[in-house]
């Protein structure tokens, strides 16, 4: 029998830019969550390797079919009896050493079975304040595919990370039937400070979702420093559970009959309507 609840476990880790070392800290927050009640849990983006050296990200690299974390994520789903949203891997998907990658989200059912994948849309090409300095587009091809997709409670919609700021990507999984949206990012601590919290419950606001948003930590070993604060939320914009800044996991309650209830309060997704944009100009 389908249920519309169920227990979600968020992953949050500190990726470092030695895949064997990740996967070793997947199998474990796998087997918590997995211990603590925890029935879909999802990771980071960059799950298996955080590292902002394009070579050496290049270097390890493997296309989907010989991907280790990914055939390592999808073992224990099976072994567990767990679905699994890998938040994101860096992903061949071009011959050449000079190729782009994709950064792609992996959902894995109970089985351990392929579900569905995601390649993030919007990419990451930054000046910040403080210096810091991103160019996700050096490294990675923007996918072209919004992505919704059944579980057994209900249906899931995909964005990774800087998606966040784009929201009619969110209202297009919406009105295309998600009921939870996930959002696995590695956001860095000085836009996560200032804005993780906000654009995360204006998502579920907008949207009526459920925003399950598992994130990367702490100082990595590429030099960077990211946000954590992993957050489950409610489509009313409830924070049912923030992870805070250690890596670790937590846990939530998800009840997508809120969804229903949240959008007959705010029939937002209904009120859509055609317009022009007219410019004034001076004369």
């Amino acid at each position: 029998m389908t249920t519309s609840s169920f227990t979600v476990g968020l992953l949050q880790m500190t990726s470092s830019t030695e895949p064997e070392e990740n996967r070793a800290a997947l199998e474990a927050g796998l087997r918590d969550l997995a211990a603590r009640g925890a029935e879909f849990v999802m990771t980071p983006e960059m799950t298996g390797a955080l590292d902002g050296n394009k070579a050496r990200l290049r270097a390890n690299a493997r296309p989907e079919h010989a991907d280790e974390t990914l055939a390592l994520a999808r073992s224990l789903a099976a072994e567990l009896g767990l679905w699994v949203l890998l938040g994101s891997q860096a992903v061949v998907v071009d011959d050449g050493p000079d190729s782009l990658l994709a950064n792609r989200s992996f959902l894995i059912g109970a089985d351990g079975g392929l579900r569905a994948r995601y390649d993030k849309i919007h990419l990451f090409d930054v000046d910040l304040p403080s210096g810091e300095r991103y160019r996700e587009s050096a490294s990675y091809r923007p996918g072209c595919e919004a992505v919704v997709a059944a579980t057994p409670w209900g249906q899931l919609g995909f964005s990774i990370c800087y998606d966040v700021r784009f929201p009619h990507l969110f209202r297009t999984l919406a009105q295309a039937g998600a009921q939870m949206i996930a959002v696995p990012a590695a956001f860095t601590r000085t836009t996560g400070e200032a804005h993780w919290h906000t654009l995360l419950r204006a998502r579920a606001i907008e949207t009526g979702c459920y925003i399950l948003a598992p994130a990367q930590t702490g100082l990595h070993k590429d030099g960077r420093t990211t946000f954590g604060h992993s957050l489950v939320i409610a489509p009313w914009g409830e924070v049912l559970a923030d992870a805070g800044e250690g890596p670790g996991g937590v846990i939530a309650q998800v009840d997508l009959s809120h969804v229903a209830d949240a959008r007959a309060r705010i029939p937002a997704l209904r009120h859509d309507r055609a317009y022009e944009l007219v410019e004034v100009r001076e004369s």
